[in-house]
């Protein structure tokens, strides 16, 4: 007689182990073998573990729930049913999906509660996700990191990104094998967007020793998602020609086991950019965009128009930027406002200009909005509100980037046109921009004048020369 309690015990002790095929065949050998109520219970199991297939087993997933109530109709009112149906039809349906009843997400089936928790994350209900009481300590130990995971996503969903990652660290600490690789790349991803690209590498570099190369198939897009998350890391902590590596090997993998994606190619550009080589940066970003979807289009025209930019093709820009603009739930609203400012500095709009670049700076695009301010205040000769704006892009950009570089080398030609009026702050920042501004840019012979002039003032004045 089959027991099944002791059948689904010997395949979460398979599932545990990663042995997917062992837990199948307990399940199926024990259906063939048990009475009809038994089979139909044990069809429940099945379709659980058919769900942690996600999107790849939705037949499967409905064909075992059929097969379960088929075999007893009073199961349709049983709480794992339930749990298992909402989060089919969430995976199916999404935010259109019915939630699973609150007496399914308080039933006293632990497996009930944590499918019906997966299936309030599809459905984009992260709060109930969330509020869903459900301790690792009441599930098979194959579904502990899956949970912290569903909880991570739920938290993510919300906007809280550091949440997210703390329980992504936990779901590894759970894992094993692929499994954690995937969960610190998750962590990765997030510490890219908290701005922690150090972080980032250190998770990226944990995951790639779990990548075994035994089964390339199994491994293959999950590869190129390290190195696609790889390049990011690489890029923002300034090693572009590294991360051009990276994410060619990302693109290479996604043709070989899958296809080219948008967030590759949208990498590829924005690396492609930090080299200077804007127009083939322009090309991974026109691809990007035709291969973006929904939500992530707006990304990819605002790279396009940025990329445009570059090119110093503004009124192309503009088309882009304002496509943007019109989708009120794109996060970055003020960087295009600052970005269509340039756009109308470069058209000789100033006064446009100037009033988009001010919105922008209110809303919070801090640098972009200044860089423009600046320009203007330049045009206009408003020289002291000039070296304002520029001072304050040193503030706020991080230090070494692209935009500090550029803060301090207008700040020491506003101060030589000034007529060194403190030419010790001058030679300062001369000095700053000239380390990271190499020989082939025009800007290091100007920034060499100027260095010489402010010294030679220093000298006359007796003042303290600058290391």
């Amino acid at each position: 007689m089959i027991d099944v309690a002791t059948t689904w015990q010997q395949a979460c002790t398979a599932l545990a182990g990663d042995d997917y095929d062992t837990a199948f065949s307990v399940l199926t050998g024990a259906m063939h073998e048990a009475a009809k109520p038994t089979r139909a219970r044990l069809a429940l199991y099945l379709a659980s573990v058919h769900a942690l297939y996600g999107d790849a087993a939705l037949a499967e997933v409905g064909a075992a729930l059929q097969q379960a109530r088929t075999l007893d109709p009073a199961l349709r009112g049983d709480p794992l049913y339930l749990a298992l149906n909402a989060e089919l039809g969430a995976r199916t349906l999404g935010a259109e999906a019915a939630p699973p009843a609150p007496e399914v997400r308080a039933a006293a089936d632990p497996l009930a509660r944590y499918h019906a928790l997966a299936a309030l994350s599809l459905a984009e209900q992260p709060q109930g996700a969330l509020d869903l009481e459900l301790a690792l300590s009441e599930l098979p130990r194959h579904l502990g990191w899956r949970l912290r995971s569903w909880q991570a996503d739920a938290e993510e969903q919300l906007g809280h990104t550091e949440q997210a990652a703390h329980l992504y660290a936990e779901a590894a600490h759970h894992a094993q094998g692929l499994n954690r690789a995937v969960m610190l790349q998750e962590g990765a991803a997030l510490q890219l967007q908290l701005g922690d690209p150090a972080a980032a590498a250190t998770l990226l570099e944990q995951a790639r020793a779990l990548y075994t190369g035994r089964d390339p198939e199994e491994e293959g897009l999950n590869l190129a998602t390290w190195h696609y998350l790889q390049a990011q890391a690489l890029l923002n902590l300034g090693k572009p020609e590294e991360a051009l590596s990276a994410v060619r090997e990302a693109d290479r993998l996604e043709r070989t086991h899958g296809d080219p994606s948008y967030g590759v190619a949208l990498v590829w550009g924005q690396v492609l950019t930090h080299l200077g080589q804007h127009e083939e940066a322009l090309r991974h970003f026109e691809r990007a965009l035709a291969l973006a979807q929904g939500p992530d289009r707006p990304y990819a025209q605002h790279e396009l128009g940025v990329a445009l930019l570059d090119l110093d093709r503004p009124v192309e820009a503009r088309e882009r930027l304002e496509a943007v603009l019109s989708d009120p739930e794109y996060p970055y609203a003020p960087e295009v406002l600052a970005d269509l400012a340039e756009c109308d500095y470069r058209l000789g709009r100033l006064q446009e200009a100037q009033t988009a670049a001010e919105q922008a700076l209110a809303q919070g695009a801090v640098i972009p909005a200044s860089l423009v301010l600046g320009s203007v205040a330049l045009e206009y000769y408003h020289l002291d509100e000039a070296l304002e704006h520029y001072e304050r892009v040193i503030r706020e950009a991080a230090p070494e980037s692209r935009d500090w570089v550029t803060g301090h080398q207008m700040a020491a030609d506003v101060m030589a046109q000034q007529g060194f009026l403190n030419p010790a702050a001058a030679y300062a920042h001369a000095q700053q921009a000239l380390a990271h501004t190499p020989e082939s840019d025009d800007w290091h012979s100007t920034l060499r004048d100027h260095l010489t002039k402010a010294e030679t003032l220093m000298g006359q004045g007796g003042g303290r020369m600058l290391n």
